[in-house]
């Protein structure tokens, strides 16, 4: 689900891309404002916005404010909406390096509005909106920070002075990282640690062996050791997924 403020000042203008953004998807909720006083009272409810539509040129208020602009700047000074994407509307296509210098513009629009531009712009905000949902953790690698997604994610092992990380399609070597400090960074519905030097994916787990104490997972032809220490866990593990 997402939800998107429009303000703009020309009514048929903005039934039109309200209109295009519902055709989108039924997962999609649009609220309007004609003026910066509407769209400050939709601020400040109780519902969050994951993108908005920002008329440039609007009509002088009561304040005598007209531009899309002093809407954003406020819109950049909130912290939940530092980053929230915003798509800037106007027929003037020359204020364009302003926008994104100044605001960090998402993405411009000139008007006409057309459809296949406004559907790609709002695919590309509901794509990014459920990729940063998926839980992930970030390690450095090379002086590089590197963000892994945790479903990606089959078990790591601890190396000398480091760990290495087990995923679908590679192994990545994390030097200067422990066991102790990688757990802190793992959702601890996620991973479970099974051995001194192993941390597994549950979701990856393909069968429990308690009786030789090992695991293995998906994709994997690898033993995974489980130590006696944590064994009770383990155990506790397995019981709790065979009753679900």
């Amino acid at each position: 689900m997402a939800r998107i403020l429009i303000l703009e000042d020309e009514s048929e203008s903005r039934k039109a891309l309200k209109k295009m953004l519902r055709n989108i998807s039924a997962e999609i909720t649009v609220d309007a404002a004609a003026d910066l006083a509407e769209a400050r009272l939709l601020l400040d409810g109780t519902v969050s916005f994951d993108l908005f539509f920002l008329d440039v040129n609007l009509k002088p208020g009561e304040n005598g404010d007209t531009s899309g602009f002093l809407f954003a700047e406020e819109l950049r000074r909130i912290r939940r909406y530092e980053f929230t994407p915003l798509v800037m509307i106007t027929s003037v296509a020359g204020l364009e390096m302003e926008a994104y210098r100044k605001l960090h513009c998402y993405q411009y629009v000139v008007k006409p509005y057309v459809q296949t531009e406004i559907e790609e712009i709002v695919r590309k905000v509901l794509f990014h909106l459920h990729t940063e949902k998926r839980s992930f953790i970030m390690v450095k690698r090379n002086g590089i920070n590197y963000k892994i997604f945790c479903d990606e994610i089959r078990f790591f092992r601890a190396i000398p002075r480091g760990v290495c990380i087990y995923l679908k399609e590679e192994q990545i070597e994390v030097p200067y990282l422990s066991i102790h400090k990688l757990l802190e960074k793992l959702p601890e519905d996620m991973f479970f640690q099974c051995h001194r030097t192993f941390v597994v994916n549950r979701s990856a787990v393909k069968y429990y062996d308690l009786v030789n104490q090992v695991i293995q997972v998906e994709g994997s032809s690898e033993w995974i050791d489980i130590g006696v220490t944590f064994k009770p866990e383990v155990r506790r593990l397995l019981h709790g997924e065979s009753q679900q």
